[in-house]
């Protein structure tokens, strides 16, 4: 059994980061997931969240939306749609984004409830990986 997981997290742009690691956490489309080496081989989709990681003492922080998480004993592959780093994330932005989308969702349609309330998810999520602070 392997001691650590590769990790690797992809979006359609770049690759955001490549690391070894002792631990995953991911958003997975049913909830939080942990992953840790050995793990069974598993597919499953991203859902709007942090990804957290950990090498050691050293805890990281991603903002990651859409896209699929492979798992395999010894390796993690994000392939995600939205994966940000906490310095790369505008909080004054993502507040703005946030209260617009709350805002719109007072009044959506049927057809524009998914896409806001993923909207809000995303924005909430990079609060929390920036800033530490919690919105909900």
């Amino acid at each position: 059994m392997a001691d650590r997981l590769h990790l690797e997290i992809v979006t359609p742009s770049r690759r955001v980061v490549e690391v070894e690691v002792d631990e995953v956490r991911l958003p997975g489309a049913l909830g939080e997931m942990g992953v840790l080496p050995g793990h069974i081989p598993l597919l499953t989709s991203l859902a709007a969240g942090p990804l957290t990681y950990f090498e050691g003492s050293t805890v990281s922080k991603y903002a990651v939306q859409g896209g699929f998480a492979e798992v395999l004993p010894d390796r993690v592959t994000i392939l995600a749609t939205v994966a940000e780093a906490p310095e790369d994330i505008d909080v004054v932005a993502s507040k703005s984004h946030l209260e617009a989308a709350q805002e719109k969702l007072k009044n959506a349609t049927a057809e524009e409830l998914d896409e806001l309330t993923s909207a809000v998810r995303l924005a909430e999520t990079e609060i929390e990986v920036a800033s530490g602070e919690t919105v909900h």
